[in-house]
């Protein structure tokens, strides 16, 4: 494992709004980490090198039930929203729950990020701002 927990932690409490996120993803690549999984419910996080080992944050918050049905729309705006630092990153994980998305996978070698529901379909497929 090249990259430990704390060190990640360390980068992730500089991120205050959605507009900190972009310089984020580029620290935590040059740390070793290919990709990671978000889960909404709890905010337990997933990250693995390329190797495929993993690390795990354990549960972050009280749990919050994900919807079973999908509002792309109203996701879309508060994700907009979300990124353009109108919200934070709590009111993020509410607004993804109420509207479908389980999570969300963060690809850094393709720069994307995909938003999933409850069934692990794809939602939204984004590209990471560099």
């Amino acid at each position: 494992m090249k990259f430990r927990l704390e060190d990640i932690k360390t980068e992730h409490q500089k991120v205050k709004s959605g507009a900190d996120f972009p310089p984020y993803i580029q620290t935590i690549k040059r740390l070793g980490i290919s990709h990671y999984i978000t889960y909404v419910s709890d905010g337990n996080t997933e990250y693995f090198d390329t190797d495929h080992q993993s690390i795990q944050t354990g549960s972050q918050y009280q749990n919050i039930t994900v919807s079973e049905n999908i509002n792309l729309e109203n996701f879309k705006r508060r994700l907009q929203l979300h990124q353009q630092g109108g919200t934070d990153y709590m009111t993020f994980c509410n607004d993804c729950a109420e509207y479908g998305v389980k999570g969300w996978k963060m690809d850094l070698n393709a720069m994307t990020c995909t938003y999933f529901s409850e069934n692990n379909d794809e939602v939204l497929v984004e590209r990471i701002p560099d």
